[in-house]
């Protein structure tokens, strides 16, 4: 029997929104007014016992404004954001620069998996590996389905998907639970490495894989360098088990954040 698996690589386009607001016709009405009835404007260290400024320019507003459909980033009142250029420098000015082009980096190390032959009540495995080099600068997350279940190339029989060892034990497409009971037959996968969900608690913890949706498999808040993580797959069949090749495709998306 065979379970050949196939990468779907999705390119992640970077669709943050960036608002700066530039105050330059206030600046110089501040320094002709300066000029007038005050003495000229000096920017100095600001402090107490329990905090420093050491910036000439403090801002009127910042942060990351949110809601279920959208994430803006913004920072109001720097002076001359952008881009400067000449021989033998670059000078990116403007805070969000910070964010700026962090590239992103996502393989899988094999992407076919082939079980051979299964013996009924006798577990096979088989490995590969998830590797995120680089990340988004606000975090990664890495998702995995599969197109159908397990079936023979006629679809006339089908390996189900594990529901591991059942009762208190009994696994989701979002909780790993213990398989360990030979006697429970299907196909799942455990997680192991960096980044991984927390219901991976060890190796005998395994999810069945949804269909029509991924389930989360490695996340991080922050920026994703040099993390791996190791699917195992797992099948289990019983001896009145259909005879045949059978096949599916995992699919794991790989999402920067910005």
């Amino acid at each position: 029997m065979r379970a050949d698996f196939k990468q779907i690589f999705a390119d992640i386009t970077d669709k943050s929104f960036r608002t700066i607001l530039k105050l330059s016709v206030v600046s110089v009405l501040i320094c002709v007014l300066s000029v007038l009835i005050c003495a000229p404007v000096v920017a100095e260290n600001v402090s107490s016992d329990n905090y420093q400024i050491q910036m000439g320019n403090v801002n009127m507003g910042a942060g990351v404004p949110a809601s279920t459909s959208y994430r803006i980033g913004l920072t109001g009142g720097q002076n001359a954001p952008g881009l400067y250029s000449s021989t033998g420098y670059r000078v990116k000015a403007g805070f969000w620069y910070v964010l700026d082009r962090i590239p992103f980096a996502f393989t899988i190390s094999d992407l076919t998996i082939d079980f051979g032959t299964l013996t009924a009540g006798t577990p096979s495995t088989q490995t590969n590996i998830l590797s995120v080099s680089a990340g988004g600068a606000g975090g990664y997350q890495v998702t995995a389905s599969e197109s159908a279940t397990l079936a023979t190339t006629a679809g006339t029989a089908t390996i189900p998907d594990t529901s591991c060892d059942g009762g208190a034990n009994t696994c989701t497409a979002t909780l790993a639970k213990p398989w360990t009971d030979n006697t429970k037959y299907g196909f799942g996968y455990n997680m192991f490495g960096n980044d991984i969900t927390t219901d991976f608690i060890d190796s005998t913890y395994f999810r069945p894989f949804p269909i029509g949706y991924g389930a989360t498999i490695m996340q991080n808040s922050e920026v994703g360098r040099n993390r791996t993580a190791t699917v195992t797959y797992k099948i289990n069949v019983s001896g009145s088990q259909t005879a045949g090749n059978y096949e599916n495709y995992v699919i794991f998306v790989a999402t920067p954040t910005y």
